[in-house]
């Protein structure tokens, strides 16, 4: 098989409000796209500045890749964009910068991060021209308004080692069609708005082309059943590790569940097949199914929509009935927490409180702190051993925390910065 075929979603989002914007990203990451193309290429500096904090809304909420369409005309114009956590920012070929701007923005970012979009229709491309732009130092090629046929097979023909996507509505086109174009991997569309993105990549899949599909490495039939035919299935948050439900699956849930990418189940008081969420709207997109080594239980970690729990109560595991007193050391359950305080000191301040001295300080004394902190942790580390150290660390991460919430940052905005990175 050749190289993976992806579907990404794009999104016109100019004159739309961003909570729209929003929920139709998070849409199409619960619904199997395999990235996101939005875009906004008004010139406006307001504008401009609006949509990239929708993009940094955006970056919170999904958990996919995505690029970014904007009007740049300085380099400073692709920075923001890159830093609301955009794999790549994408550049009309009508308003490219002016030569002294896109000659440093060409040299500062490495090509993956840079993309240019060229409408095949009014301005087209032969693949020597395609080339030239790998050249620059662009990384992507998006070409929209293509004409399917011998010239288009010809101009892309010549381009290798380029990640070209074909963008199309699919009104004309077919999909199956586009993405058997030669050197063509991906498609961003606006087609599967309201359609099956999991149902589009199994025609594709049955056209013997690779994509990232649910696919389960065990049959139901393999598994070991209780006497109706049911399994066990265990579902948690894939992001904490919260234990959310308990339920059960027959052959038929569980091939749906596969089919699908939403968890279904089996009621045993109804005797009939459902899937969560389908009344409330609190659906669970899945994001992996695991066996356990008897194969007779489930371990599914999902993306959970709203409350898990019929009661209204995030988990079904809510109510406490014998505990022990321990310390907690996972690392995020610390950070998190240790950052909840200090974000509820900030909101409800206290009297005598240091933290909330730091806070009415504002944002120079706490960088002094965070300096004077930083010190410390060099001072400590050419000491033999590491006590002290541990020492400073700790509280440079108090003061660092403090300025996190003093910024409006919060430990996920820095997870995916490091994710990004890799």
């Amino acid at each position: 098989m050749e190289g993976q075929k992806r579907i990404i979603a794009y999104i016109n989002a100019e004159n739309d409000v961003p909570e729209n914007v929003v929920k139709l990203a998070d849409k199409y990451s619960c619904n199997g796209a395999d990235e996101l193309f939005i875009y906004n290429y008004t010139g406006d500096e307001e504008e401009r500045e609006k949509f990239l904090n929708t993009m940094r809304r955006i970056d919170k909420t999904v958990d996919i890749p995505f690029s970014i369409g904007l009007y740049v005309s300085r380099f400073e114009d692709a920075k923001k964009a890159l830093y609301t956590g955009a794999s790549y920012v994408v550049i009309r070929k009508v308003i490219l910068p002016v030569e002294k701007e896109l000659d440093e923005i060409l040299s500062r970012f490495d090509s993956e991060k840079l993309a240019i979009e060229i409408d095949m229709m009014h301005d087209y491309h032969t693949g020597a021209q395609i080339n030239e732009y790998k050249a620059m130092g662009f990384g992507h090629v998006i070409l929209k308004h293509v004409e399917l046929g011998v010239k288009l097979n010809e101009a892309i023909s010549e381009v290798t080692d380029f990640d070209m996507i074909i963008r199309d509505s699919l009104v004309r086109n077919n999909i199956v069609d586009v993405l058997s174009l030669p050197n063509i991997h991906c498609i961003a569309t606006n087609y599967y708005e309201e359609k099956n993105i999991y149902k589009a990549k199994r025609v594709l899949k049955e056209n013997d082309m690779n994509v990232e599909i649910f696919e389960s490495k065990v049959s139901f039939d393999e598994m070991k059943k209780d006497a109706n035919g049911l399994i066990p299935t265990i579902v948690q948050d894939y992001r904490t590790n919260e234990v959310l439900m308990l339920a059960y699956m027959n052959a038929e849930s569980f091939n749906k569940t596969i089919e699908t990418g939403m968890m279904h189940y089996y009621s045993r008081s109804r005797n009939e097949l459902w899937c969560k969420g389908e009344t409330s709207g609190h659906y669970q997109y899945v994001k992996s199914i695991e066996l356990d080594c008897d194969s007779d239980t489930i371990l599914a970690k999902v993306r959970q929509i709203g409350a898990a729990c019929h009661t209204g109560n995030r988990s079904c595991f809510y109510t406490n009935i014998a505990r022990k007193k321990y310390v907690d050391t996972n690392p995020m359950s610390v950070l998190t927490d240790d950052y909840n305080t200090l974000l509820d000191r900030k909101n409800n301040p206290k009297e005598g409180s240091y933290t909330n001295y730091l806070f009415d300080k504002g944002i120079d004394k706490i960088l002094k702190k965070v300096g004077e902190e930083s010190a410390e942790i060099l001072i400590a580390a050419k000491n033999p051993d590491s006590e002290e150290l541990k020492y400073e660390i700790a509280d440079f991460m108090y003061h660092i925390m403090v300025l996190m919430i003093d910024r409006g940052l919060d430990w996920e905005d820095v997870m995916k910065e490091l994710v990004n990175r890799r």
